[in-house]
C-alpha cells in the first residue's frame, strides 16, 4: 500500500467512527385515533431515544391495519378492535399481543339532540336514535371503531344498515365526525379524537356528547407483531423492542401523562 492509499484508508476509517451508525426502522399499522390524537407524535422521540429505532406509521383503521400486516407490509401493530386481534393471532397472522392502554367510546349527536337521548344509556341511545330515524354516521371501514359500533348495534337486536338514516362514510375517524356535523347526525367516536376535533372547532362546534361513561364503550388499545414464521421479512429483535418498551412503566407513565386540552386522553393498563 503506497503513502497515498494508507493516507485515504486512515481518513476513511477515522471518518467511520465519526459518523453515527444510521438508525434502523420499524414499521407499524396503526389506528387513526393514536395519531389524530397527537399520542405517537408525543411518545416517538422518547422510543427513539431510548431504543436507538426509527419508528414510522401508517394510520389507518384496524381492519386495515390488520391487512397491512398480512401483506407483510408491516412489523408491528397498535390496534384496538380485541375480539377482531384475538382472531388475527389465533389464525396465525400476528404473535405476541399485549394489552397497552386504554380510552373509551362516546356517543355524540346535534346539541339539539333530535332523537333525546341525552344522558341515557347506550344501549337506550341507540334504540332512540333508531326509532327516531335521526342520521347516524358510520365510519363503515372495518376499524376498532366500527368493529364496536357494529357490535354495540347488534347487542340491541337493532340493523341499522339497510336504514336510510344511517349512513356508511367508509372513511377515518375526523371525517366521519365531519360528516356527522355537516349532516346533523349522531355517531360512535372514541374520546381522543372528538377531544381534537372539539378543540379545533371551539365554540362553532355544532356537535356535542350525548352518551358516555358506559362500561359497554370501553375501548382497549393493545400492540403485536407480525408472525415472522409468515412474514419473512419482519424485524423481530426490533419489535420485541417496540413492545417491551410500550409496557415500560417509563412508557406507561408517560401514556397517562399525555394531555390534550388539559385532558386526559389514554389510560396504561399493561399487564392488566
Amino acid at each position: 500500500m503506497n503513502k497515498f492509499s494508507k493516507t485515504l484508508f486512515g481518513a476513511l476509517l477515522s471518518l467511520a467512527f465519526v459518523l453515527p451508525a444510521q438508525a434502523e426502522t420499524l414499521m407499524m399499522a396503526t389506528t387513526t385515533s393514536t395519531d389524530n390524537s397527537g399520542l405517537l407524535d408525543f411518545l416517538a422521540p422518547s422510543f427513539k431515544a431510548e431504543t436507538g429505532i426509527d419508528l414510522k406509521w401508517v394510520a389507518v383503521g384496524t381492519g386495515k391495519a390488520l391487512e397491512i400486516s398480512k401483506n407483510c407490509d408491516a412489523d408491528v401493530l397498535l390496534v384496538h378492535a380485541p375480539a377482531v386481534e384475538k382472531k388475527f393471532v389465533e389464525e396465525g397472522f400476528g404473535v405476541d399481543r399485549r394489552q397497552i392502554m386504554y380510552n373509551d367510546f362516546v356517543i355524540i349527536g346535534p346539541k339539539a339532540d333530535p332523537a333525546k337521548v341525552a344522558g341515557k344509556t347506550t344501549a337506550e341511545a341507540l334504540k332512540g336514535i333508531y326509532d327516531a330515524k335521526a342520521v347516524f354516521v358510520s365510519r363503515g371501514d372495518k376499524s376498532g371503531t366500527h368493529n364496536a359500533e357494529k357490535k354495540l348495534w347488534k347487542a340491541n337486536s337493532l340493523t341499522p344498515d339497510q336504514e336510510k338514516f344511517y349512513i356508511s362514510a367508509g372513511q377515518g375517524m375526523m371525517a366521519t365526525i365531519n360528516i356527522a356535523a355537516e349532516k346533523g347526525g349522531y355517531t360512535l367516536t372514541d374520546r381522543a379524537t372528538w377531544i381534537k376535533f372539539a378543540a379545533k372547532q371551539g365554540d362553532a362546534n355544532p356537535l356535542a356528547i350525548v352518551v358516555e361513561g358506559d362500561k359497554a364503550l370501553f375501548n382497549q388499545y393493545s400492540v403485536m407483531t407480525t408472525n415472522p414464521a409468515r412474514c419473512a421479512n419482519v424485524k423481530v429483535e426490533l419489535a420485541k423492542q417496540f413492545e417491551d418498551w410500550w409496557v415500560d412503566p417509563k412508557t406507561q407513565k408517560r401514556i397517562g401523562e399525555y394531555t390534550l386540552e388539559g385532558k386526559q386522553l389514554f389510560f396504561p393498563n399493561a399487564g392488566k
